[in-house]
Protein backbone atom coordinates (compact mmCIF):
# COMPACT_ATOMS: atom_id res chain seq x y z
CA UNK A 1 0.00 0.00 0.00
CA UNK A 2 1.47 3.29 -1.25
CA UNK A 3 1.16 5.96 1.28
CA UNK A 4 -0.04 9.57 0.38
CA UNK A 5 1.10 12.55 1.92
CA UNK A 6 -1.20 15.01 3.19
CA UNK A 7 0.13 18.02 0.76
CA UNK A 8 -2.06 20.96 3.02
CA UNK A 9 -0.24 20.80 5.92
CA UNK A 10 -2.42 22.14 9.31
CA UNK A 11 -4.55 24.39 6.47
CA UNK A 12 -7.10 21.52 6.42
CA UNK A 13 -7.98 18.62 8.78
CA UNK A 14 -7.10 15.32 7.10
CA UNK A 15 -9.20 12.74 9.35
CA UNK A 16 -12.22 14.78 8.97
CA UNK A 17 -15.47 12.75 7.55
CA UNK A 18 -16.09 15.68 5.03
CA UNK A 19 -12.43 15.49 3.71
CA UNK A 20 -13.96 11.95 2.15
CA UNK A 21 -16.42 14.54 0.10
CA UNK A 22 -13.69 16.67 -0.98
CA UNK A 23 -14.85 19.08 1.45
CA UNK A 24 -12.50 20.99 2.79
CA UNK A 25 -12.45 21.01 6.96
CA UNK A 26 -9.94 24.43 7.50
CA UNK A 27 -8.61 25.55 10.54
CA UNK A 28 -8.70 29.44 9.52
CA UNK A 29 -11.76 31.88 8.07
CA UNK A 30 -8.87 32.80 5.37
CA UNK A 31 -7.03 29.28 4.35
CA UNK A 32 -3.91 29.05 2.66
CA UNK A 33 -4.71 26.77 0.24
CA UNK A 34 -6.94 28.26 -2.79
CA UNK A 35 -9.86 25.59 -2.08
CA UNK A 36 -13.04 26.09 -4.60
CA UNK A 37 -14.88 26.11 -0.98
CA UNK A 38 -14.29 24.89 2.49
CA UNK A 39 -16.27 24.54 5.26
CA UNK A 40 -14.48 26.10 9.02
CA UNK A 41 -15.06 24.19 12.34
CA UNK A 42 -14.85 25.84 15.57
CA UNK A 43 -13.18 22.85 16.84
CA UNK A 44 -10.49 23.09 14.62
CA UNK A 45 -10.14 26.72 14.24
CA UNK A 46 -8.11 28.63 16.93
CA UNK A 47 -10.25 31.53 16.79
CA UNK A 48 -14.03 31.57 17.19
CA UNK A 49 -14.75 32.19 13.74
CA UNK A 50 -15.70 28.38 13.21
CA UNK A 51 -19.09 26.33 12.85
CA UNK A 52 -20.33 25.32 16.06
CA UNK A 53 -22.30 22.53 14.47
CA UNK A 54 -21.54 20.11 12.11
CA UNK A 55 -23.25 20.23 8.85
CA UNK A 56 -26.20 17.38 8.30
CA UNK A 57 -25.53 14.85 5.54
CA UNK A 58 -27.68 16.87 3.55
CA UNK A 59 -25.44 19.96 3.82
CA UNK A 60 -22.75 18.05 3.00
CA UNK A 61 -24.04 17.23 0.19
CA UNK A 62 -24.68 19.96 -1.03
CA UNK A 63 -21.48 21.82 -0.46
CA UNK A 64 -19.78 19.03 -1.99
CA UNK A 65 -22.34 19.73 -5.08
CA UNK A 66 -21.33 23.44 -4.73
CA UNK A 67 -17.54 22.29 -5.27
CA UNK A 68 -18.95 20.13 -8.32
CA UNK A 69 -20.92 23.01 -9.73
CA UNK A 70 -17.44 25.23 -10.08
CA UNK A 71 -16.10 22.61 -11.70
CA UNK A 72 -18.40 21.33 -14.13
CA UNK A 73 -19.18 25.51 -14.92
CA UNK A 74 -15.13 26.76 -14.88
CA UNK A 75 -13.02 23.71 -15.92
CA UNK A 76 -13.02 21.15 -18.80
CA UNK A 77 -13.04 17.50 -18.35
CA UNK A 78 -9.19 17.09 -18.89
CA UNK A 79 -8.62 20.13 -16.06
CA UNK A 80 -11.48 18.08 -14.17
CA UNK A 81 -9.05 14.97 -14.19
CA UNK A 82 -6.45 16.92 -12.98
CA UNK A 83 -7.91 18.15 -10.34
CA UNK A 84 -8.66 14.33 -9.15
CA UNK A 85 -4.82 13.73 -8.63
CA UNK A 86 -5.00 15.68 -5.16
CA UNK A 87 -7.28 14.83 -2.08
CA UNK A 88 -9.13 18.36 -2.10
CA UNK A 89 -9.66 20.32 -5.55
CA UNK A 90 -7.82 23.39 -5.55
CA UNK A 91 -6.85 25.85 -7.90
CA UNK A 92 -4.89 29.06 -8.15
CA UNK A 93 -7.39 31.11 -9.90
CA UNK A 94 -10.20 30.28 -7.27
CA UNK A 95 -11.45 32.63 -4.82
CA UNK A 96 -12.39 30.44 -1.97
CA UNK A 97 -15.56 30.07 -0.57
CA UNK A 98 -15.76 29.24 3.20
CA UNK A 99 -18.70 28.28 4.99
CA UNK A 100 -19.50 28.85 8.17
CA UNK A 101 -22.80 27.26 10.03
CA UNK A 102 -24.09 29.41 13.43
CA UNK A 103 -26.67 27.16 14.43
CA UNK A 104 -29.11 24.73 12.78
CA UNK A 105 -30.73 26.40 9.53
CA UNK A 106 -28.30 29.94 9.87
CA UNK A 107 -25.28 29.88 7.44
CA UNK A 108 -22.64 32.53 6.28
CA UNK A 109 -20.16 32.46 3.57
CA UNK A 110 -17.14 34.63 3.32
CA UNK A 111 -15.04 34.72 -0.23
CA UNK A 112 -11.05 34.96 1.08
CA UNK A 113 -10.68 38.14 -1.39
CA UNK A 114 -12.79 39.79 0.91
CA UNK A 115 -10.67 42.74 2.62
CA UNK A 116 -13.20 44.90 4.39
CA UNK A 117 -16.48 43.95 5.72
CA UNK A 118 -17.79 41.99 7.80
CA UNK A 119 -15.68 38.53 7.93
CA UNK A 120 -19.01 36.00 7.01
CA UNK A 121 -22.35 37.44 5.38
CA UNK A 122 -24.45 37.23 6.95
CA UNK A 123 -22.71 38.36 9.87
CA UNK A 124 -22.56 36.14 12.96
CA UNK A 125 -25.82 36.33 15.30
CA UNK A 126 -23.40 38.01 17.76
CA UNK A 127 -22.31 40.67 15.62
CA UNK A 128 -24.01 44.24 16.09
CA UNK A 129 -24.24 43.72 12.41
CA UNK A 130 -26.38 41.12 11.49
CA UNK A 131 -28.21 41.92 8.51
CA UNK A 132 -31.55 39.94 8.65
CA UNK A 133 -32.57 36.70 10.09
CA UNK A 134 -30.99 33.40 9.79
CA UNK A 135 -30.45 31.67 6.21
CA UNK A 136 -30.38 28.07 5.18
CA UNK A 137 -27.52 26.44 3.29
CA UNK A 138 -29.14 26.53 0.27
CA UNK A 139 -29.82 30.55 0.51
CA UNK A 140 -26.58 31.39 1.49
CA UNK A 141 -25.23 29.25 -1.79
CA UNK A 142 -28.41 31.53 -3.58
CA UNK A 143 -26.75 34.76 -2.49
CA UNK A 144 -22.95 33.65 -3.18
CA UNK A 145 -24.61 32.78 -6.88
CA UNK A 146 -26.36 36.39 -7.15
CA UNK A 147 -25.59 39.50 -9.18
CA UNK A 148 -28.49 41.99 -9.10
CA UNK A 149 -31.42 40.89 -7.99
CA UNK A 150 -31.46 36.66 -8.62
CA UNK A 151 -29.18 33.58 -8.79
CA UNK A 152 -27.25 33.03 -11.38
CA UNK A 153 -29.07 31.06 -14.27
CA UNK A 154 -26.80 28.18 -13.99
CA UNK A 155 -26.77 27.44 -10.57
CA UNK A 156 -30.52 27.73 -10.69
CA UNK A 157 -30.28 24.87 -13.41
CA UNK A 158 -27.89 23.15 -11.28
CA UNK A 159 -29.90 22.77 -8.38
CA UNK A 160 -33.18 21.70 -10.81
CA UNK A 161 -31.05 19.08 -12.02
CA UNK A 162 -30.04 17.43 -8.62
CA UNK A 163 -33.83 17.24 -6.82
CA UNK A 164 -32.20 14.29 -4.35
CA UNK A 165 -29.99 17.16 -3.00
CA UNK A 166 -31.42 20.51 -3.41
CA UNK A 167 -35.20 19.46 -3.50
CA UNK A 168 -37.73 20.27 -1.04
CA UNK A 169 -37.83 16.77 -0.12
CA UNK A 170 -34.52 15.89 0.18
Amino acid sequence: MTETLWPFGTDAIQDDPLTALRIPVVTSFNPGWKYIAAYIDVDTSPYSWGSAERPTDREAAMIASFIDEYKNYFFNEWYKAKLLGRPLDVDSGCNTTVFVKYATDDWGYRRCSWMYGPTYVPASPRSPNRDGGPLSLEQVMDRSHTIGDEPMGHWLQWKAARPDVFGAGA
